[in-house]
């Protein structure tokens, strides 16, 4: 699937279904590898990757622009590649993360490359890319966990989507504290002022500035 969305400029997001097949297969937690999917292989390939995106973005705007929220996410970001790693170890699957800024897959490098050129352009473009990044994320996870019923993988899933809520969090408080409104990009308005009118949730990790 591809996702076009508008940020002030109009960004190619990429998802699941663009996943290129043979990567490898293996299982989920609990399970042999050749128990695995296809699609449960290319979804935990396809996420580590997309991971590495958020990392390098946010690593990249925190040198761009002093912005400690995105230094701190990109802490965050670094944990959740090391959870789904964890998984591809454990199934004996190929680890697609190259050096920081490269990626195995050429559609989510030209996502990168994207989300750079876009959170470069203003501070605030620099927060509104962070909560697009965090929307898509959410998106994808959902679709993953609709696709598998692997309590494990299920398990690793819920958990980065609670990630993510907190960090969504964490961008649009500092966009609204600088006088905007938060418009949601991918995800339903609805869906995004139920997250952000709600707490942080503690289980996934320290609060982010």
């Amino acid at each position: 699937m591809v996702r076009n969305i508008s940020l002030l400029v109009v960004l190619s997001v990429l998802t699941l279904s663009e996943v290129q097949a043979g990567w490898g297969n293996g299982g989920g937690q609990g399970q042999i590898a050749e128990s695995l999917t296809t699609v449960e292989a290319e979804h935990l390939q396809w996420l580590r990757e997309e991971e590495k995106v958020s990392r390098d973005v946010y690593d990249l705007l925190y040198q761009h622009w002093g912005l400690y929220v995105s230094s701190n996410i990109a802490a965050a970001e670094q944990r959740h590649m090391d959870s789904v790693l964890m998984q591809l170890q454990r199934y004996s699957l190929v680890d697609p993360a190259l050096q920081a800024g490269l990626f195995s897959n050429q559609e989510l490098q030209a996502l990168y490359e994207s989300l750079m050129l876009q959170g470069t352009t203003s501070e605030m473009d620099a927060l509104h890319t962070g909560a697009l990044i965090e929307e898509v994320d959410m998106q994808d996870l959902h679709e993953m966990i609709a696709s598998t019923d692997n309590s494990g993988l299920i398990s690793l899933y819920e958990k980065l989507l609670c990630g993510s809520r907190n960090h969504l969090r964490a961008f649009v408080s500092q966009i609204e504290s600088r006088g905007m409104v938060y418009q949601a990009q991918v995800m339903d308005q609805e869906a995004v002022d139920l997250i952000v009118d709600s707490p942080m949730e503690r289980r996934c990790g320290r609060r982010y500035r």
